[in-house]
């Protein structure tokens, strides 16, 4: 059985996690360039025999500082702690990224936060981290001060695919693409939104395809369209084949995102249940119908493809 990791909201750590690898980051996603930072990690917390933590925010900073961004995630602080759990993490801090944090210097986090509050003995960055008030620290920084603070910095060289960086920007932009089996290359397994699943129109009943409706937050917008899904209730295992589509529903003059899912050989009420789905193909593009009829002879042939997909 997978030992749980212990989630902090403060710097304010018991001493059993003091002196751990420490790896600082938004994680979003926890892609397979991230992957690999853990897989380093998880050979030092051997080879040292310590605990490894993770330095996280939320809101993501640029979020904070850009509050025209609402959709912009790839994954939500429970799918985060899920894969960091999978990655052999001991602890979390995730740290409330407000204005007064935003004012921190790059010189007090460092002696501060990394050396007094954590006593940190190894702290692995990515090579663009940026970090302290106006995003003045960076990893050249953190080199310069190792010795003063007692620290040793691992920045591991980032995984490359097609000579591009992974990184969770560019997932996002692959997603919003509508090249999602890039997008799940990119992060080693299928990309998933987690949802609660909200009373709607019932327009998908009333034309002969039940769906759930989920609100899909803050999640990154994906190529509107059609895609072959799994759905996991509850984060029970038992999954469920299903379609699901994700846009504005041109044909009933619908102007917020909604994601709606349609599970195959499923009959129960799963109002204010949670759903997880999982993106498996791409089959179309959103489009608008002249009527009914049109839409429900193509939902069909797009539940045939779907049904085709394992």
């Amino acid at each position: 059985m997978v030992k749980k990791l212990k989630i902090f909201d403060n710097f304010n750590i018991p001493n059993k996690f003091k002196k751990s690898i420490i790896l600082i980051g938004n994680f979003d996603g926890l892609h397979s360039g991230h992957q690999k930072l853990f897989e380093l990690a998880k050979k030092y917390k051997t080879k040292y025999k310590s605990k490894v933590g993770v330095v996280t925010f939320d809101p993501i900073p640029k979020m904070f500082f850009n509050k025209q961004i609402k959709n912009y995630r790839l994954s939500n602080f429970n799918q985060k702690i899920i894969y960091l759990n999978k990655f052999g993490v001991d602890f979390v801090i995730n740290k409330t990224f407000n204005k007064n944090f935003s004012k921190i210097t790059y010189i007090r986090f460092i002696r501060d936060i990394l050396s007094k509050k954590l006593k940190s003995k190894f702290i692995f960055v990515s090579n663009n981290f940026r970090f302290g008030f106006k995003r003045e620290g960076d990893v050249a920084l953190l080199k310069k001060y190792e010795n003063n603070f007692g620290y040793t910095l691992i920045k591991p060289t980032p995984l490359k695919k097609n000579k591009k960086i992974i990184s969770s920007t560019i997932i996002r932009k692959l997603l919003e693409e509508g090249s999602l089996s890039k997008a799940n290359a990119f992060l080693k397994r299928n990309w998933e939104i987690e949802g609660k699943v909200q009373r709607g129109r019932m327009m998908g009943q009333k034309i002969g395809f039940p769906t759930c409706n989920i609100d899909i937050g803050n999640y990154v917008i994906a190529k509107p369209g059609v895609y072959a899904v799994r759905a996991r209730i509850n984060n029970k295992t038992r999954v469920f084949k299903g379609i699901a589509n994700l846009g504005y529903r041109p044909t009933f003059n619908q102007k917020k995102i909604l994601l709606e899912v349609n599970i195959f050989n499923f009959s129960g009420n799963l109002y204010n249940k949670k759903l997880s789905v999982e993106f498996l193909k791409f089959i179309r593009g959103e489009k608008k119908f002249k009527g009914i009829e049109e839409l429900k002879n193509q939902i069909k042939k797009d539940i045939l493809k779907a049904k085709k997909i394992s």
